[in-house]
């Protein structure tokens, strides 16, 4: 009887052991097969695409509207992107902007795909405020450069001095700006401190700071794995209200900062809430 016992309860044990195992098999093979789809569709044809995108803003921008050929060829190329890695994309809060009213984008910084996430399904034409040494990047840079992204250059007052003037009349224009004011991709998944250059622009000409959520970014490619393997995962962007001025001068800039910062972190999974220190920051 006792060992009709131990038999019965071992037995009674292997399905849920079985189902385990099985799912960890389907998992693995399901990886496998998405890295497959990467080296013989996704990859081509994200190079491919890449190269046409930066070759028609670069012609566009020199022979006709920087502001069309410098934003349209970038959001087509960003949807490829995402669509030919078969990420899913949410989108929330389009609704809470205004037609014609420029606004300074602040985000949170999870990943490369942040760009192509932003730049694909924001709908708002915008031009980027992003390191100069991304000009280094082959035929990406130089495009950027001719369809007047504004390169943030720290090397000196004088260089400081131009791209705050290059913001400022990209705004004056009537165009927004896109701004990752903690100024680097995090390490964790968590967001690090924010920088107060967006938000003393925004203060200086009186415009609306509008923060932006991302997550997922962080799951399909941090920054620890550039140039690896993309790993599926759905993305979401969520559009906060935006936050109007209430004054002028370094108390607007403090409390809209730390306004935006909280609205980014409310949305946020449950996994990366928190503020954890960037060590490059």
């Amino acid at each position: 009887m006792q060992m009709n016992k131990i038999i019965t309860d071992k037995g009674m044990d292997n399905p849920s052991k079985n189902v385990n195992k099985h799912s960890s098999l389907w998992e693995g093979i399901g990886r496998l097969l998405y890295r497959l789809y990467q080296i013989v569709v996704g990859f081509p044809i994200f190079l491919i695409a890449t190269i046409i995108t930066a070759v028609t803003v670069t012609i566009g921008c020199t022979i006709g509207n920087g502001h069309f050929w410098g934003y349209y060829p970038g959001r087509w190329w960003s949807k490829i992107t995402i669509r030919t890695f078969l990420l899913p994309v949410t989108v929330e809060g389009r609704e809470n902007l205004e037609k014609d009213q420029s606004y300074v984008f602040v985000a949170n910084h999870q990943g490369a795909v942040d760009i192509f996430l932003i730049y694909g399904y924001l709908s708002r034409n915008f031009k980027w405020m992003m390191k100069h040494q991304l000009r280094k990047i082959p035929f990406v840079g130089f495009a950027c450069e001719r369809s007047h992204q504004i390169m943030v250059d720290k090397r000196g007052p004088s260089k400081v001095r131009k791209t705050y003037e290059d913001a400022r009349r990209i705004l004056e224009q009537g165009y927004s700006v896109v701004v990752f004011p903690e100024g680097a991709r995090t390490f964790t998944g968590h967001m690090c401190k924010f920088r107060k250059g967006a938000f003393a622009l925004a203060d200086e000409l009186q415009l609306p700071v509008v923060p932006l959520t991302i997550n997922g970014s962080f799951n399909v490619l941090p920054r620890m794995r550039d140039g690896k393997f993309v790993n599926w995962h759905p993305l979401r962007l969520t559009i906060h209200q935006p936050i109007y001025p209430v004054g002028q001068g370094p108390e607007n800039v403090e409390a809209t900062m730390h306004q935006a910062y909280d609205s980014v972190m409310s949305a946020l999974v449950p996994e990366y809430q928190g503020f954890v220190e960037n060590p490059d920051q």
